[in-house]
């Protein structure tokens, strides 16, 4: 059995479903022939964990610990935050510790806080793999400065070498928020291009990302999308509990926040009486409380039942378990070729699935060809309304509405096939 050693910040993941990513291909990759070793952080600053993951990684798969120094005690103590994560990287106002932490993180951690892995990351292993080869090494980001790691290790040991982009680099929406210096910016985009032109082949989880990349670099440029996991929602869907119940699940940030849907949702809710009694916006992880003033402003408050974080396999009964689900994007450009992780999860719970971003983006594509879903755009209040009765008239009929259209493509299965075939043809040269 061929031999790969995957390099990932997130382990055990977060409840997040695009970092759920490795964890699933690690679990499936051994019955195509691949045996995964795992190297991730020791002492790590995690926001969150999902200990139910451990439980699905194989007792075979080696998972190897490096120590990592990361400066987010020092933020916490100079901004009095409680959060482990930076999350005023935004538009809004900022106070002077922000804004000088800010100022910090953008130019002397680059191209992430997590920079300071890579070095005794690349000494440690460099040990390792004298003593125990591998056919290949994979390296997923974010934080992207684990491709620095397997960027090093190529060129030392001339193993083969394979960056995973879950999300952009120099692309990524919020950057654009950080107050980088030219120089700074310059670096970045030298970072990015040296890891898309020294590594053995890319791999996206979009294909507009793949899209980008391939313009960028004469590397081949292979994309497997995120998926679902077939043992998640094996079982007969939870029973309904006789509410008109919408479903988000994840985090639920303020720029995303869809105010168009609160309000068709508020009108809707003060023409009919029994949409109003009926509806349940059933919201499962952090929600950001922009958020849950909006739905107040619109009269909605009451029918909010927020659940707050939760493990995964409470997620997945929601999602199983609601009558539609809404999967509103950032309201940024810059958000076009992403997919979230949960839209696979979403797929498989055959709900309709109600998109809020770009109509010619991304998700908009998976929405369509799987015929899970409609997508509209953030001020597209007609065709939000126009989804909503729809999908209450199938329910006063009786009818919890559902989707029907292929999305074997998108299975566990399906996609660490793929990867093993990637990993396969890397190897081959």
């Amino acid at each position: 059995m061929k031999r790969v050693l995957v390099i990932a910040y997130y382990w055990p993941p977060s409840g997040g479903s695009g970092v759920q990513r490795w964890v699933k291909f690690v679990k499936y990759l051994p019955a195509q022939g691949w045996q995964p070793v795992v190297f991730a952080p020791l002492n790590a600053d995690y926001p969150s964990l999902d200990p139910s993951f451990q439980a699905e990684v194989p007792a075979s798969v080696e998972v190897l610990r490096g120590r990592i120094w990361e400066p987010y005690a020092a933020y916490r103590k100079l901004t009095g935050a409680k959060s482990t994560e930076v999350t005023e990287i935004s538009s809004g106002k900022k106070t002077w510790k922000q804004r000088l932490s800010l100022w910090i993180r953008a130019n002397l951690f680059v191209p992430d806080p997590r920079v300071g892995w890579v070095r005794p990351s690349v000494r440690s292993l460099k040990e390792y793999l004298a003593e125990h080869p591998v056919d290949v090494m994979v390296t997923t980001g974010p934080p992207h400065s684990v491709h620095l790691i397997g960027q090093q290790l190529h060129k030392a040991t001339g193993i083969p070498w394979i960056p995973d982009f879950r999300d952009p680099w120099s692309r990524m929406y919020y950057l654009k928020y950080l107050p980088m210096t030219a120089a700074t910016w310059r670096r970045l985009r030298a970072q990015e291009q040296a890891v898309l032109d020294q590594c053995s082949a890319v791999l996206t989880c979009t294909p507009l990302v793949q899209e980008e990349f391939q313009a960028q670099t004469r590397t081949p440029v292979a994309c497997i999308t995120n998926g679902f996991d077939q043992e998640d929602f094996a079982g007969p869907a939870p029973e309904g509990d006789g509410c008109f119940n919408i479903g988000h699940t994840g985090l639920f940030a303020a720029d995303g926040n869809p105010l168009t849907l609160w309000e068709v949702l508020g009108s809707m809710a003060a023409e009919d009486p029994a949409f109003r009694q009926a509806l349940r916006l059933r919201l499962v992880g952090k929600v950001d409380r922009e958020v849950l003033d909006a739905l107040a402003d619109k009269g909605l408050a009451d029918n909010v039942v927020a659940l707050g974080p939760c493990d995964h396999a409470t997620a997945v009964r929601e999602q199983r378990s609601s009558t539609v689900l809404i999967l509103p994007l950032r309201n940024d450009p810059e958000y076009r070729p992403i997919l979230p992780g949960k839209l696979f999860e979403y797929l498989a719970a055959r709900r309709p699935v109600l998109g809020i971003g770009q109509p010619d983006g991304a998700m908009a594509r998976v929405l369509t060809d799987t015929q899970a879903g409609v997508t509209a755009d953030w001020a597209d209040a007609a065709a939000m309304r126009s989804f909503l009765e729809k999908s209450w008239a199938q329910f006063r009929e009786g009818s919890v509405p559902a989707c029907s259209g292929d999305i074997d493509p998108y299975s566990r299965h399906a996609t660490t096939k793929a990867l093993a075939e990637l990993l396969s043809r890397t190897c081959d040269g």
